[in-house]
C-alpha cells in the first residue's frame, strides 16, 4: 500500500500540504513551497452563512461588523467548530493558490494536533474533501514541526519538540519514526489571550477585543523578568471604559504581563513533566543531551525559553522560523513522500 501511495502521489505536481491552524492556516505546494499565510477568519452574512470573505481581510473585520454580518473563526482549541464555513475558507484559499494556472482537486496532506480521535480525523479529512481535494491524509503537528526544523526523526534517539498554536499546545516525544508519548492541551495562543484580557479588565477596568489582545501579545509579551539595563517596552492600547462606556487609551508596559503569561507558561512546564513521567529512561536521557525543540507561535513570547529551561533544568531552542516550522516540515514531506510516508497517521484506506 505505501508503494502505491507513493506512486500515486509521486506522478501529481500540484499534491498540496495545509497547517489548518485555529489561528493561521497555511498551505505549501509541491516544489514550490509555501505559497498562502492568511487567518483562519471568515466574515459571512448572518443570514445562511454565505461567505463575504475570509483570511486578512476578514479578521480585519472583528468585532467590527454590523447586525447583518459574523466574523467567526470556524477553527477552536485545533478542531473544527464550524464544518460548513470550514469548507467555503478552504474552497477560497484553494482558488487563490490556483489563480491562472489550471489546477483539479489536489491530493492534499493536513497537519492535525496529536490528541485527535477518531471523529475528528474523519471531520478534517471529510471537509477537506468537500473543498476540493481529490483525497486527503493526515499527519500530527509535532511529527511535522520535528521535520520542519531538520531533526532526523527516523535515528534511534529521543527528540522533544513542544509546538504552541493558536488553539492547542502539541507535545510529542520522537524516536525511530514514531511518537512515543505526546499531549495535546489547551494552554495555547488563545488563552494567552484571554488571560491578557481579563488582566486589562480588571487591572485597568477597559474592555478590549481579541484582536487587541493578539497585538499586545505580539508586540510586548514577555514571561521572564527584565534584565539589568534591559527596557521595558510599552504599547498604547484603545477600549472601552467599564465605568462609564466611553472610549478609553491607556498605556501597557511588558512588566505588567509577567505574572500573568508566566502562570500559562508554567502550566506548559508542567505538561512537559506529566509526558517526561511516562517517558522510557534512555529517551529521557537523550533530550536530557539534545534539550527541547518550541515551535509555534508562542515560540515568539519573549523569554519563554529561558522560563522553560529554569523549570525544566534543560536546553531549550526555539526553532528558527517557529511560525513555519509545521508548513515547512510537511514542505518537506511532499517533495520527499517516498521517504516519509511512514509517519502519517492515516490514510484514505483507514476510512
Amino acid at each position: 500500500m505505501k508503494k502505491i501511495i507513493s506512486k500515486l502521489f509521486g506522478v501529481f505536481s500540484d499534491d498540496l500540504g495545509i497547517d489548518l491552524g485555529t489561528s493561521n492556516t497555511l498551505i505549501c505546494m509541491q516544489n514550490k513551497g509555501v505559497v498562502l499565510n492568511e487567518p483562519s477568519v471568515v466574515t459571512v452574512y448572518s443570514r445562511g452563512k454565505k461567505m463575504y470573505d475570509v483570511g486578512e481581510n476578514a479578521k480585519k473585520m472583528l468585532g467590527r461588523t454590523p447586525a447583518n454580518f459574523e466574523t467567526i473563526r470556524p477553527l477552536r482549541n485545533g478542531v473544527i467548530a464550524d464544518y460548513e464555513v470550514t469548507a467555503d475558507m478552504l474552497r477560497a484559499f484553494y482558488k487563490r493558490v490556483s489563480s491562472n494556472r489550471l489546477f483539479h482537486s489536489p491530493r492534499v496532506i493536513i497537519c492535525v494536533p496529536a490528541g485527535i480521535t477518531q471523529v475528528e480525523k474523519r471531520a478534517v479529512m471529510e471537509v477537506t474533501r468537500e473543498a476540493g481535494a481529490r483525497e486527503a491524509y493526515l499527519i500530527e503537528e509535532p511529527m511535522a514541526a520535528a521535520i520542519g526544523v531538520g531533526i532526523n526523526i527516523f535515528e534511534p534517539e529521543g527528540n522533544m519538540i513542544v509546538d504552541i498554536g493558536g488553539g492547542t499546545s502539541e507535545l510529542a516525544i520522537i524516536s525511530l519514526g514514531g511518537v512515543v508519548n505526546k499531549s495535546s492541551f489547551r494552554t495555547a495562543g488563545d488563552r494567552f489571550d484571554t488571560a491578557i484580557i481579563d488582566y486589562v479588565r480588571q487591572k485597568h477596568n477597559l474592555l478590549i477585543g481579541e484582536k487587541t489582545a493578539e497585538e499586545i501579545k505580539i508586540q510586548i509579551g514577555r514571561v521572564v523578568a527584565l534584565e539589568e539595563g534591559e527596557e521595558d517596552s510599552s504599547i498604547e492600547v484603545s477600549g472601552k471604559n467599564l465605568l462609564n462606556g466611553l472610549p478609553k487609551d491607556i498605556t501597557l508596559v511588558s512588566s505588567e504581563l509577567i505574572e500573568t503569561l508566566s502562570s500559562l507558561v508554567q502550566e506548559i512546564i508542567e505538561e512537559i513533566k506529566v509526558v517526561f513521567e511516562k517517558t522510557p529512561p534512555e529517551l529521557a536521557a537523550d533530550i536530557r543531551r539534545r534539550g527541547i525543540y518550541v515551535t509555534g507561535g508562542g515560540a515568539l513570547l519573549r523569554g519563554i525559553d529561558k522560563k522553560i529551561s529554569a523549570g525544566l533544568n534543560l536546553k531549550v531552542t526555539i526553532a528558527e522560523e517557529p511560525l513555519n516550522a509545521v508548513i515547512n516540515g510537511i514542505n518537506v514531506l511532499l517533495n520527499n513522500f517516498s521517504t516519509y510516508s511512514k509517519v502519517l497517521i492515516s490514510t484514505e484506506t483507514d476510512y
